[in-house]
């Protein structure tokens, strides 16, 4: 039997209309940092990810003005983005209707702080829990991590564990978690974060944040034995990034290994 490895995600990173990539965390603060603002629209990347079938993506809704890209993007791929950002239950069925495949949550999901467990029943009851991907998106408190919201302004008291994925599971599809502190500065992996999604297998995991290299890669499929999908901003060079090329992952895709040109 093949071994599954762990596979890349496409992301579609909107902020003020553009795509691009920005410091995990500095967004509207005074150190607000972008590292990439691309010159195509939205659709044209949704149409690369639909031409090389790299369905499972996201596309996130950085604050107010991202709509009409938004748009373009989910009607450039019908049903094979996903969708997050500023998304609750009186918005969300119009989101599937304009061709989101799933819906990412998580702001709305909490109240003063806190995991809000009726919003969770209610929201997947009326989206429907196959449609939904909830974002655990984290910052470390010490040997822990807190799930971190409002475009990872607000640090919640909620853990990031096992327990915390195991009671969410029959709420959702699947699981979405950046690690804010390392995200978007393609400095490397925070590999103890991914220690600990790999201890959960009841739905598929997207782990983001820092990855820098293709040995960043190999670490995630090696310490979650491939259970854990990936997302690469920064580091990719169709976002302004040097250490990773796009064609290269979608040969690791196929076959669990790089071009030649990579030495591995």
């Amino acid at each position: 039997m093949t071994r599954r490895h762990s596979k890349f995600r496409p992301c579609i990173d909107l902020h003020e209309g553009s795509v691009k990539q920005i410091v995990g965390g500095t967004i509207d603060g005074p150190e607000f940092k972008e590292n990439f603002v691309a010159d195509r629209d939205a659709s044209w990347f949704a149409e690369l990810f639909r031409r090389d079938g790299l369905k499972g993506g996201h596309v996130i809704r950085l604050g107010e003005g991202n709509d009409d890209a938004a748009s373009r993007a989910l009607s450039a791929w019908p049903d094979g983005l996903q969708l997050g950002g500023g998304l609750n239950l009186d918005n969300g069925q119009q989101w599937i209707e304009k061709g989101a495949s799933h819906l990412i949550v998580t702001s709305w999901l909490f109240s003063a702080g806190e995991l809000d467990w009726e919003r969770v029943r209610l929201l997947a009851k009326e989206i429907g829990s196959s449609r939904l991907v909830i974002d655990l998106s984290c910052r470390k408190s010490g040997e822990a991590w807190n799930v971190a919201t409002d475009r990872w302004r607000t640090t919640t008291n909620t853990l990031v564990n096992k327990e915390l994925f195991e009671r969410l599971a029959p709420y959702c599809d699947e699981f979405l978690v950046h690690s804010a502190d390392v995200e978007g500065k393609v400095g490397g992996i925070d590999e103890a974060l991914v220690g600990e999604l790999s201890n959960f297998d009841l739905r598929p995991v997207t782990y983001a944040g820092g990855i820098a290299s293709f040995q960043d890669i190999q670490t995630i499929d090696r310490l979650s034995d491939g259970k854990l999908d990936f997302t690469v901003g920064s580091g990719l060079d169709i976002f302004g990034g040097s250490a990773l090329k796009y064609q290269e992952l979608l040969c690791w895709n196929q076959n669990g290994s790089f071009s030649v040109s990579n030495g591995t």
